[in-house]
């Protein structure tokens, strides 16, 4: 039985669960390890579940993985983290995002630029 999506958020989830079926199909063991290992991740620990779903979501904006950042959204939610919560933890990917695009342009640019200026000299 196929579940309807009823909007881009859900057809995209269903998508990720069909995909992910498929591969553990094909790949049982792999599929069977994989999972254990982002069980054992996500687990409460000294990090709460909320506050480890909160740091994928970061993650997964910084590395712009589309799925991820939906089923990290969700998982955010269903922790119980609130709109403020998701929006700040947002805010710091952002900073943290801008601040190594900011380190990469005052080092390795700067430096880059000068080197190859004086190649052409």
């Amino acid at each position: 039985m196929e579940m309807e999506a009823r909007n881009a958020t859900e057809a995209a989830l269903l998508d990720y669960k069909a995909g992910l079926g498929t591969f553990t199909q094909k790949m049982p063991k792999l599929a069977e390890l994989y999972n254990a290992f982002t069980e054992e991740c996500f687990k409460e620990g000294v990090l709460s579940q909320k506050e480890k779903q909160l740091i994928a979501l970061g993650i997964s904006l910084f590395s712009q993985d589309e799925y991820c950042i939906i089923y990290h959204t969700k998982g955010c939610l269903d922790q119980g983290c609130s709109e403020d919560e998701i929006l700040e933890a947002v805010g710091v990917t952002a900073a943290f995002g801008g601040g190594a695009a900011m380190s990469q342009a005052v080092t390795l640019v700067q430096e880059s630029m000068q080197e190859l200026n004086q190649l052409k000299q």
